[in-house]
């Protein structure tokens, strides 16, 4: 899911969730219950996240391996 994903983005990067949670405006116990999954993160705040790591949302959520890859578009059966 993708709260292990955050997490491991963030240790990744040799970030504290207290920087993580100034970054997105938050309080760190905040943030610290979307990592655990206590909580779900609101998508404004997982675009923000995506953009500061520079990937895409389905990485950041684990539907997909590929940090940047873009999604094919699906075709819509009449």
């Amino acid at each position: 899911m993708y709260f292990r994903r955050i997490r491991d983005m963030r240790e990744d990067a040799d970030l504290t969730q207290c920087q993580i949670a100034e970054y997105l405006g938050i309080a760190q116990t905040v943030y610290s219950r979307y990592e655990r999954g206590y909580q779900t993160m609101p998508l404004h705040l997982l675009m923000r996240l995506a953009d500061y790591y520079h990937v895409s949302l389905d990485y950041l959520t684990g539907r997909t391996d590929c940090k940047n890859c873009q999604p094919k578009a699906k075709k819509i059966s009449d």
